[in-house]
């Protein structure tokens, strides 16, 4: 790894998702991948929806459909879309 890479990897706050500004995607979040050691980038949420987590049928379904009981590894999108995005009584932070 050359020093510019690690500087540029330690600059990066793991496991925190926040709001992309104009990225395909409504936030990311830098994860270290166990398998590998190196930082990976996961995006996920869909811009253009408004996140309606607040009405209990929405979020039953939603949780459901991804099976958020078991989301995964920390490096898929299905992990921080249930554990971030769709988690009764948080809000979501701009």
């Amino acid at each position: 790894m050359s020093k510019k890479s690690a500087r540029r990897d330690a600059a990066k706050k793991l496991n925190s998702p926040q709001r992309t500004p104009e990225g395909p995607k409504k936030f990311v979040v830098y994860v270290r991948d166990p398998q590998t050691g190196n930082i990976k980038t996961v995006r996920f949420g869909d811009p253009n929806m408004e996140i309606k987590r607040d009405n209990p049928n929405r979020r039953k379904s939603f949780r459901a459909r991804h099976n958020c009981d078991n989301p995964g590894p920390k490096t898929k999108a299905r992990y921080w879309s249930c554990q971030h995005s769709w988690r009764a009584n948080k809000k979501v932070d701009d």
